[in-house]
């Protein structure tokens, strides 16, 4: 089992993450709270000085929810030692702009297996290459999806749709955009209720149906686990925070 980065290996791998922009990379002791980050992580906050973060854990840089959230999954990783893999989550750049990403936080085990701290990384979803390199039956299906987020379709449906063998669409998907089919139907049906928040004034209930969930319960849940916050209190920050979610 890995035994916890000496001060060397940590410091190497916070220099090494200082040169990828596109990837918020941390280390978390026990307790929860940051002991290395890249600057990427700091300016995503609104910071300017890795100092202004180490030594706090998430819910002391983000309020609410949106430090909240982190915290628990930080906690959870600590308490069962089983790691979150590619969890897709919503945050929110300064000023007032959406982006997507995928957090992975693994355990950090000392020589007799006792979990010490984390270590992870929350990186940017890849935008898709040129249209011209992408098949017509996959961007036809896709597209669909875009336009009718309310249609009740799966990964293998999509396939279907995009007439391709699932393990090939799922190839693709990943390829092109980093993600699983299954994230890539979750974050397309978010991003549309995102936008009808922001600008229609249709009911939460309305936008839930209209966006492929099946109740109002179902998609608050499904919103606030990739977003940290509830459609309501989404739509009352018109249009989110200053801040992403510390991952």
């Amino acid at each position: 089992m890995p035994a916890a980065p000496t001060s060397v290996d940590a410091a190497l791998l916070e220099m090494l993450f200082d040169q990828a922009p596109d990837v918020a990379f941390f280390i978390k002791d026990v307790t929860g709270r940051y002991t290395a980050v890249n600057q990427s992580l700091v300016e995503r906050h609104g910071l300017q000085l890795k100092s202004q973060v180490l030594g706090k854990r998430p819910s002391d840089i983000c309020p609410g929810d949106l430090g909240r959230i982190p915290a628990a999954q930080d906690a959870s990783v600590l308490r069962t030692g089983r790691p979150l893999l590619d969890h897709l989550e919503l945050h929110w750049y300064a000023p007032h702009r959406p982006g997507w990403c995928l957090t992975t936080k693994l355990p950090i085990r000392d020589a007799s297996g006792v979990c010490i701290g984390l270590i992870g990384i929350s990186r940017d979803v890849r935008a898709p290459i040129a249209a011209s390199e992408i098949p017509m039956g996959f961007a036809t299906a896709l597209e669909g999806l875009e336009q009718n987020p309310s249609e009740a379709v799966s990964p293998s449906g999509l396939a279907r749709k995009a007439r391709m063998a699932p393990s090939r669409f799922a190839r693709l998907m990943k390829r092109f955009f980093g993600i699983t089919p299954r994230q890539f139907i979750a974050k397309t049906r978010i991003a549309a209720a995102s936008l009808m928040l922001r600008e229609t004034e249709r009911s939460v209930a309305e936008i839930a149906v209209a966006c492929g969930f099946y109740d109002h319960s179902a998609f608050t849940r499904a919103f606030r686990s990739v977003t940290g916050v509830t459609p309501t209190q989404y739509r009352s920050a018109n249009g989110g925070g200053t801040k992403k979610a510390a991952p």
